[in-house]
């Protein structure tokens, strides 16, 4: 399946403090989703606040991006949480986010797991159900961006719970269609010009070629490009460019 349109989201305010890790305020320019960290794997207050604001400013939608409480680990360790607790971790982040959203003028328009627990809720069931009960306790039908055929989609489906899907230019696929996890060579495309052409080719064809070979189906609405990689906003306008000389109009999906 491919789209006239594509969304592009970036994970954004994962500073916290002093420490700052990703050109906001530039990206958002760029961008047309903004996945905005929510305090449990990176951001704080400040940042959500000033985050939220720029979106606004830009016309970008808000979305929380919810994690394992993992600070030290950037939430990209996976953690034995039970799922009550899970749960309620989820709709607290979305929480706190909805605050400076609705402080800025708009609202959390949608809800991405980050991480560990982004590659998680592909394949366990416990997990997803979860994070789709964390953020049912909102009281809001947020959608929910995540892999194409993964089961956080299956199960918010079935709580009915709009569901996004989401490819990354910048990140290497196994044959099955799941991200190659980031501790194996290969899983992080750092050639700009690979990254720019991967993103044309899952926008316009819905197709990737994986670390192995072989082509592979990404039924994309959303496309992420990484936020923390080096000369990422140049990067962003590069792919952005690219897409609209090819014809894909470049416009959130909420």
């Amino acid at each position: 399946m491919t789209w006239a349109s594509i969304d592009l989201n970036a994970d954004l305010g994962e500073g916290f403090g002093h420490w700052r890790l990703t050109e906001d305020e530039e990206l958002l320019s760029v961008v047309t989703s903004a996945n905005v960290a929510c305090g449990f794997h990176a951001g704080d207050a400040a940042t959500m606040r000033r985050v939220c604001g720029w979106a606004v400013e830009r016309g970008v939608r808000i979305g929380a991006q919810v994690s394992y409480r993992d600070l030290a680990g950037f939430g990209r360790r996976s953690m034995e949480v039970p799922a009550d607790e899970l749960a309620a971790e989820v709709a607290y982040q979305i929480g706190a986010l909805e605050v400076f959203a609705k402080a800025a003028g708009a609202r959390v328009a949608y809800v991405k797991p980050h991480g560990a627990l982004y590659n998680r809720v592909v394949h366990d069931a416990e997990q997803a159900e979860a994070v789709v009960e964390g953020v049912m306790l909102t009281g809001e039908r947020l959608p929910l961006l995540g892999l194409p055929g993964s089961l956080l989609h299956d199960v918010a489906e079935k709580a009915g719970l709009p569901v996004v899907t989401e490819a990354f230019a910048d990140r290497a696929y196994t044959s099955e269609g799941t991200l190659v996890p980031r501790g194996q060579d290969g899983a992080v495309i750092t050639d700009a010009s690979a990254v720019v052409e991967r993103s044309v080719s899952m926008a316009r064809f819905g197709v990737v070629t994986s670390l192995y070979g072989r082509s592979v189906g990404v039924r994309a609405r959303s496309l992420c490009l990484h936020g923390d990689t080096p000369g990422a906003v140049d990067l962003a306008r590069r792919v952005r460019r690219r897409l609209e000389a090819a014809g894909v109009r470049v416009e959130s999906f909420v």
